[in-house]
Formats: C-alpha cells, structure tokens, sequence
C-alpha cells in the first residue's frame, strides 16, 4: 500500500464518520409573535428534538416564512420542514372545520380526549391531501376584541368589522351573530385596527396579548366562542424522506410539546387577562348560553354540508363526558 492510498483511505472513513455524526437541519415556521403560546410550545420541541441528537429545529416566529397558507404550501415544496396551521386547516380538509363549530370543545381536558381518541380522524384526512399532522398543539379558546362596545350576546356584533381567519365557517357563524366577518392573514391584524381598517378581532388571550392588540383595542369580551387546536405539520413529501429514528425522535418531541402546550396556555389565560386590564382594556363576561342558543343553525349547516359533519360532532359531544 503506496502513502497516497493510505490518505486516501484515511479521508474516506473521516468522511464516512463526520456523515454519520452530522445532524439534520430542519426549519419550523409559525405566525406567533414574540411571548406567545406558538413560540414557547415551538422552542419546548425544537429543544426536545436537539436533546435527542437526531436533528437541529430552527423556528422563525412572526409569519417570516410567510402567513399559514403561504407555509402550507411551501411545506408541499418542501421548502420548509415543519408549520403550525390553525384554523386554516378546515381549507385543506372539510374535517377540520369540526373545530370551527362553536362550544363544541369544553375544556382541555376535553380537547385531550378528542387527541388522543380521534387521532387518527384527523391524521388521515390531513394524509388525504398530503400533510402529516405530527402534535395537536394548542391556538386556545377565543374572544372577541373591539372599539365599539362590549359584546355581551351576539346582537352586539352587529355591523361590527371583526377580522377572522380563513375558513369558511368562522365568517358564516359570524355573519349568523350580525357581524361583518373580514379574513385577514394574522400579520397585518396590528396595523388594520391602529388604522381603522377593522374594528375588532377574535382570538385567544395569548395571541391577543403577544400581538399587542391591547394597545389599539378597547374592549375585551370573554366570549370563548370557539376553541383552535394548533397542529405541528410538515409535509408526506418531508416525512418521507426521514429515516426511522428521526421520525420517532420528530414524534416523540411533538407528543411531549402538546402536553406542554395546555398547561402553558392555561397558564397564560390565567396571567393575561389582568395584563390585558391594567393596558386600559374594557374586560366583560359574554353571555354564553345567548351565544350558544344562536348558534345551533351552524351546526346543522355543518352536519348536512359536509360529509359525516354530524357524526365528526357527535364523536366529539360523545367524548366531552366528565371534562
């Protein structure tokens, strides 16, 4: 054996050994600001899956690689690794728009019971259209902001531009209450009610909070109208391409981040609301049954439009028992 083959031979099990130490870089997108649910519950995973050693997890809050639909379909690409849709996920999938019935969900424990029973409802349907749902995480249950007045039944909303997500059912329910429904991405909601555009939103205390929304709002009304999983997602192309134990590993992390993220979120609508009080915000208890008695038009719409809607919501009714 002459020197050269010798190096030669070096180099290559150097380079063998530096491939199989080497980690995957993988990147997770969210519309999340700075201290809300989206970036703790991010950082817990990407932390979870650096302590397993199979991969690194960068997360870009603050919609900067693109609002929820934009990430969706760079997760199609495979331009991205990993988002965390909401409610946007009932226009991928019929299925998901279960969750955009009102008062359907009643509590975490609730919402646990619906993870970890219809899993596999939901997993498929998302499949169906070429996304892994890897962790139910959590948006939160939602609340009415405004500069009009306090929303005490849903005749209150009447006439009131109230931006909402995309999805077909969030704008009918709240046409059905009076208002006027406008969808608008997450990260132009600020500016659009500094400016007037819009004259309140909906949405859980904590995106409400970390978006800032108490400093161009008055009034918040505790109306918990609808309760948004959040979900970790990436694309069948992107878990595809992952060996077996950097899916486990990916698995395992999004598990442990979606019981982390329900006892954060209870956490922070336990410390927000005084915040929210102390900013100069109008804080009032909706009337829920109102709200609730005006809402069973909805459901049936859902329960006809929809195929197996009734059956989604009776599943999930069925589950609610000792929450």
């Amino acid at each position: 054996m002459n020197i050269r083959t010798l190096m030669l031979g070096v180099a290559a099990v150097a380079l063998m050994g530096s491939a199989a130490g080497a980690q995957e870089s993988l990147d997770l997108g969210h519309v999340g600001d700075p201290g809300s649910l989206y970036e703790a519950t991010a950082e817990k995973f990407a932390e979870c899956v650096a302590a397993s050693g199979k991969a690194t997890v960068e997360v870009y809050g603050s919609s900067q690689l693109g609002n929820d639909e934009e990430m969706l379909q760079k997760l199609k690409l495979g331009q991205i690794d990993f988002s965390i849709p909401s409610s946007v996920m009932s226009s991928v999938s019929p299925t998901f728009g279960v969750f955009e019935m009102p008062y359907l969900i009643k509590s975490r424990d609730h919402m646990k019971k619906v993870r970890d029973g219809m899993r596999d409802t939901f997993v498929d349907a998302a499949a169906g259209r070429g996304y892994q749902i890897l962790g139910f995480w959590e948006n939160g249950f939602r609340n009415v902001t405004n500069n009009v007045k306090p929303i005490n039944v849903p005749a209150d909303l009447e006439g009131i531009k109230l931006r909402v997500p995309k999805g077909e059912w969030r704008v009918k329910m709240f046409q059905s209450y009076g208002a006027n429904p406008t969808p608008m991405a997450f990260s132009e909601v600020f500016t659009a009610l500094q400016t007037g555009v819009i004259d309140g939103q909906e949405n859980p205390l904590a995106q409400i909070y970390s978006g800032r929304f108490q400093e161009v709002q008055k009034y918040l009304s505790m109306t918990g109208h609808v309760y948004s999983p959040a979900y970790l997602a990436t694309s069948s192309r992107n878990w595809d391409g992952w060996d077996e134990e950097l899916k486990t590993a990916i698995q395992d992390c999004a598990t442990q981040a979606s019981d982390f993220a329900y006892e954060r979120s209870q956490q922070m609508d336990d410390e927000l609301i005084s915040k929210i009080e102390e900013a100069g915000v109008t804080v009032n208890e909706a009337d829920k049954d109102a709200f609730i008695a005006a809402s069973k038009a909805i459901y049936e719409e859902f329960g006809t439009q929809v195929e197996g809607g009734q059956k989604l919501v009776e599943d999930i009714q069925a589950l609610a028992s000792g929450s």
